[in-house]
């Protein structure tokens, strides 16, 4: 039966693994039922091993443990957590033993799965009706009672309970399980992690499994595995596709042409449909699966189809943000000719400060890989409320005298104003941080900075960053205005003014970014 996947030597192909593991696979699909026997009285113990020991129960087989204390009780327990019932004495070691046991089990082990069968042969050292009450017990039995029959059919009503109980706790998991993996995939924002997550989750969900395969149509008209886990690191998904066993091949693709779910005892399929997107199908090699496992992993799927569309939506949404960000980039071009190059050094500056900073776990509530991801190009935005200032002004080749930079200075409110509206209240995207950038860059630590005389951790953080990056290259080239400086000037001012007119946290990592990388321009 397929329990691993690998490589034949000869032809090259992925197969499932010999039959010789037909029995080792059997014992895995078929693990008896534990009944543990608690009983200071051997003959107790035979006797009942005896009556029960051929008793088979859903074609699974059981196996005894034995207990003459309660303290070995305990001990088995805590070893054996997959026991299923309980056969127990009342009078042990004390007179009330048993029934502390049980108390033990239900309070201190948490344990309610377990089904407890109450036997005693002192009916007056426990009533029957007391000890209902009282314990959470399944059943009571007097020992004089108990014939072969009884016990016979105590023991399966106990064992069909656990089953029962079972069976709702393990849903009950795989749901909360399934709920974790939508939860966690709707919080990505890449497709190749969302897909990668995917198979994750769904080879972890099905017990039996021990690959998962994301695959489409191919190009060829065959299975495309688009996301993989379980198989082999040093092999790559296409590499894969083309050891697929035939039997999974053919399975995937009829579950593509219908959209129905298929399972078999070595590969299950289900399939994701999107609105507006080719289906995929979701292959589970192994098995053989568990009847429960099933409806989850097709629950999964439908959760996954609808974060995928979701995903869709984000990515547009996004291509949106950049294509406006570009185009205000455009537009601040027009206006002043040195912006083009200029917001693209600024851009690669300025991520690779906020790597910097996150790498040495400074702003650590603050710089998450979303920050750094976006700085970059909402850095672009930074000196967009040029377009309100007058080009006479941004383009006269000398100094600017007061009044003019009265005026010059009003474009970082202009900027910031210009964005905020854009944004319309999202505070997480590019316009956001690019409004941000564009009021407050022009900000200093001490608090002598313009448009809102900000100070310190006041500033944000993306100003403070893309302050340093611009300042800098903005004097390491030629301006109408101003020659290009020196390297060793500009780091000079950089040191100089670094607690004053910047934060000395953010100089020191971009220092050491161009240490490192090398200024270039």
């Amino acid at each position: 039966m397929a329990d691993t996947l690998r490589r034949d030597s000869a032809g090259d192909v992925l197969e499932f693994a010999a039959e010789a593991e037909e029995s080792a696979d059997s014992g895995r699909r078929n693990p008896p039922w534990l009944i543990l026997i608690v009983d200071d009285d051997h003959e107790v113990h035979a006797i009942t091993r005896v009556v029960l020991g051929e008793m088979m129960f859903e074609e699974r087989p059981v196996r005894f443990l034995s207990a003459y204390t309660a303290r070995q009780a305990r001990s088995l327990l805590a070893e054996h957590p997959g026991i299923a019932a309980i056969l127990l004495d009342v009078v042990m070691e004390t007179d009330d033993a048993g029934l502390k046991l049980v108390r033990h089990i239900r309070e201190e082990m948490g344990n309610r799965h377990i089904r407890i069968i109450l036997r005693t042969g002192q009916p007056g050292q426990a009533p029957e009706r007391q000890v209902i009450d009282t314990y959470d017990i399944n059943d009571y039995k007097a020992k004089s009672e108990l014939t072969a029959q009884k016990l016979y059919t105590a023991a399966v009503a106990a064992l069909r309970s656990y089953r029962h109980i079972a069976t709702i706790e393990h849903g009950r998991q795989g749901l909360e399980r399934v709920m974790e993996a939508a939860d966690h995939l709707a919080g990505l924002r890449s497709r190749p992690q969302f897909l990668a997550g995917l198979v994750g989750w769904a080879a972890a969900l099905a017990t039996g499994a021990h690959s998962a395969l994301l695959c489409a149509v191919g190009e060829d008209g065959q299975p495309s595995i688009v996301a993989e886990a379980g198989l082999p690191p040093d092999l790559p998904p296409e590499a894969a596709t083309d050891m697929l066993p035939a039997e999974a091949a053919a399975t995937i693709m009829a579950a593509l042409a219908d959209g129905q779910t298929r399972w078999s005892d070595r590969c299950g399929v289900a399939v994701l449909r999107g609105r507006d997107a080719p289906p995929l199908a979701l292959c589970l090699l192994g098995g053989p699966f568990a009847a429960g496992d099933r409806p989850l992993v097709e629950l999964l799927c439908t959760k996954a189809a609808v974060g995928l569309d979701n995903l869709r939506l984000y990515e547009r949404l996004n291509q949106a943000q950049i294509a406006t960000v570009h185009a205000l980039g455009k537009l601040a071009e027009y206006k002043d000719e040195v912006t083009g190059d200029h917001v693209k050094r600024l851009g690669r500056w300025a991520t690779a400060i906020a790597r910097e900073l996150q790498a040495r776990n400074v702003f650590a509530q603050e710089l998450d890989d979303w920050f750094c991801d976006t700085i970059g190009l909402a850095s672009v935005l930074h000196d967009v409320g040029k377009v309100g200032i007058p080009d006479a002004i941004l383009r006269k080749p000398g100094r600017l005298d007061e009044a003019e930079m009265t005026v010059m200075r009003e474009h970082a409110a202009i900027g910031g104003s210009i964005l905020r509206d854009a944004c319309r209240g999202d505070r997480h995207g590019y316009l956001s941080m690019g409004a941000e950038i564009a009021e407050s860059h022009h900000e200093k630590f001490d608090g002598s900075g313009y448009p809102k005389g900000l100070a310190g951790d006041a500033i944000p953080l993306a100003g403070r960053i893309v302050a340093v990056a611009d300042v800098f290259d903005a004097l390491l080239h030629r301006r109408p205005y101003k020659k290009a400086w020196d390297i060793a000037e500009v780091l000079d001012l950089l040191r100089a003014e670094a607690g004053s007119h910047f934060d000395p946290r953010v100089v020191d990592a971009f220092l050491t970014v161009l240490e490192r990388d090398g200024a270039g321009t």
